[in-house]
């Protein structure tokens, strides 16, 4: 079945009318959404209860208009990123399977889902959670139906990060931490970015001295993300596939620092669409659906020779700084303030930049 996708505004922390017009519309029904990725308002830190709200809230209307059981519907991924720093609007993306069809000679978007094995607390930073991802994301491939790795342009990941509790339990077992609790979120997700690029060939089976330390080692179509409310890695998975029917296609390139507005358009050509050698916003034509990015602070504190604050500011988070900033070059880029902007980018594109993708309307 063909892929749907819909960006949608949150209007408040608990609003889902959004994805409720378009199933009252007929662009999907409640049973067809598969998949849901989005932004919330909050602190984008370890507790930070928007997300929860917004996957509530999500959740509620595919119970409400929809005939699956509430335990297929807890089963849906949806991986919402906190912090909407700068100008960046709180929005969700919503990926729905229909009976639609497209050109059966033209590579199309596809989406595979998995879930992976229990990630227990002492997983996190080791080779353990490396392996268990790796292996979920070959489930997710399989899934979408892709056996090529280089047909694959993103892998949104949700993971589980340490909370008081998990430790005491971990101590509890005997079992020892690779990190702190304020820690994990970052470490979580650069161990499960390493767990991408092992499953698409992207790099070798790293060292466990390797993680979070050799930056060198990356994927270039990881965003991974975490959170306390699960205990698996959630993946999405999305490529292009021949056949797939629908109109959408996907691509995806990095950009090389914070201000590498050149690598978010290469996204959008990647995904097929053709730009002049300099584009602007208005070059789109209302095609592109929406781009997905991840972006961290650069940790030697400098950007193109410049001297940056970022990292030594008390008041403000240097995420908070990062997020802001590539919100704002990504805004400007694609004319759109509701972008997906997410930091704690390690392992995830370049050291100061990050991966950047774009998926776009093809036509019929």
């Amino acid at each position: 079945m063909a892929i749907e996708v819909a960006k949608i505004e949150l209007k408040t922390v608990q609003d889902a009318s959004g994805v409720e017009d378009c199933i009252k519309a007929g662009q999907f029904t409640a049973d067809q959404v598969i998949a849901v990725i989005g932004k919330t308002e909050g602190n984008g830190g370890v507790n930070d209860f928007t997300r929860i709200l917004a996957d509530q809230a999500y959740r509620k209307v595919l119970m409400k208009y929809g005939k699956r059981s509430e335990a297929d519907i807890h089963n849906v991924p949806m991986v919402w990123s906190g912090g909407c720093d700068g100008v960046i609007t709180p929005h969700a993306t919503i990926f729905a399977r229909n009976d639609k069809t497209g050109p059966a000679d033209k590579a199309r978007l596809v989406i595979g889902t998995a879930l992976s094995a229990e990630l227990l607390p002492e997983d996190i930073g080791r080779l353990a959670m490396v392996e268990k991802v790796a292996d979920a994301v070959k489930a997710a491939m399989k899934d979408a139906g892709i056996t090529d790795p280089k047909d694959v342009h993103y892998v949104q990941t949700k993971t589980p990060l340490l909370t008081i509790d998990s430790v005491r339990d971990a101590e509890s077992r005997g079992k020892t931490l690779a990190c702190e609790v304020h820690d994990s979120m970052g470490v979580s997700n650069g161990t499960t970015a390493l767990g991408i690029a092992v499953a698409l060939g992207e790099i070798a089976m790293p060292k466990a001295e390797q993680i979070c330390k050799d930056l060198d080692l990356y994927s270039s179509v990881a965003s991974c993300s975490s959170g306390v409310e699960l205990t698996q890695a959630q993946i999405v998975l999305l490529g292009n596939k021949a056949g797939a029917g629908g109109r959408y296609r996907i691509g995806h390139s990095v950009m090389k620092d914070a201000l590498d507005i050149d690598g978010i358009y290469d996204s959008i050509r990647d995904a097929g669409m053709k730009l002049p050698d300099r584009p602007r916003a208005s070059d789109l034509g209302g095609k592109l659906v929406n781009c997905f990015m991840k972006c961290e602070a650069d940790r030697h504190g400098t950007l193109r020779g410049r001297r940056q604050i970022m990292l030594d500011d008390s008041d403000v988070h240097h995420h908070r700084h990062s997020k802001a900033a590539v919100g704002g070059v990504a805004a400007a880029a694609i004319g759109d303030p509701a972008v997906f902007v997410s930091v704690d980018a390690m392992h995830q594109g370049p050291q100061g930049g990050g991966p950047v993708i774009a998926i776009i309307d093809a036509g019929e």
